[in-house]
């Protein structure tokens, strides 16, 4: 039987990446979505890979979305906390409501995913809670203060989680994705992109499937001795 993975975020961008990658390697993928439900609707039809629509913000739509998730597909051995959103401002024109936003959903989502999953995995003794931070959250990012202290959260959170689940065979990563060639970043003006690329020493963007590949390798068997790690995917832009 098939082990079951739930990537939160993963029907678009980085998280369809993953998503994907996760299925061809012989997973029960479920993807969840927050809002677009014409572009989740298209994933399921082009990949086979169901999706459920909730906000990781909200702890209750949380617990009830992933109970639906474990009837339909079977218990989650495998949890990607990707879903992410940025609400950018300089610090003195940061609203509350731009601060908060982002730390409910970047940083709170992810205990909102974990929790409920928390003690399956520890009764069953086996899991793998996979976080989705940002080189912002290692180094900083003018404007981002909220988004750069939210990921660098995820951090602190994987640290300290890894030293609870050790024993119950759960280990806790997580991935500092670099600058990726999603719709975002293909978005912005292309001196724009051609400046970010000039930092990066590799010469390219980062692809969806750069960081999918991480996700896979830490997903699997031959990562348990992989805990409480960080992995940065950035082409050498931020060297820690």
């Amino acid at each position: 039987m098939s082990r079951v993975a739930l990537v939160t975020g993963g029907s678009r961008g980085i998280g369809a990446a993953i998503s994907m990658a996760l299925k061809e390697a012989g997973y029960a993928v479920a993807a969840t979505y927050a809002g677009n439900d014409e572009a989740a609707a298209k994933f399921t039809e082009e990949t086979g890979i169901k999706t459920y629509k909730w906000s990781v913000a909200d702890y209750d739509a949380c617990a009830e979305g992933i109970a639906k998730v474990e009837a339909d597909l079977g218990p989650v051995d495998v949890l990607v906390n990707n879903a992410g959103i940025t609400r950018d401002a300089p610090f003195h024109k940061m609203s509350r409501e731009q601060w908060q936003e982002v730390m409910d959903t970047n940083l709170s989502g992810v205990f909102n995913m974990t929790h409920p999953l928390w003690p399956g995995m520890r009764e069953r003794k086996f899991g793998r809670v996979i976080n989705i931070s940002s080189i912002n959250g290692q180094k900083g990012q003018f404007g981002q203060a909220n988004y750069s202290a939210a990921k660098a959260g995820d951090i602190g959170f994987t640290k300290a989680l890894a030293q609870e689940g050790a024993r119950a065979g759960i280990t806790v990563n997580v991935i500092c994705p670099g600058y990726i060639a999603t719709e975002m970043v293909m978005a912005v003006p292309e001196k724009v992109r051609e400046s970010i690329i000039s930092t990066i020493p590799v010469g390219r963007l980062g692809e969806p499937e750069d960081i999918a590949r991480c996700v896979v390798f830490l997903a699997s068997d031959e990562a348990g001795f992989i805990t409480g790690s960080t992995i940065t995917a950035n082409g050498g832009q931020y060297l820690t």
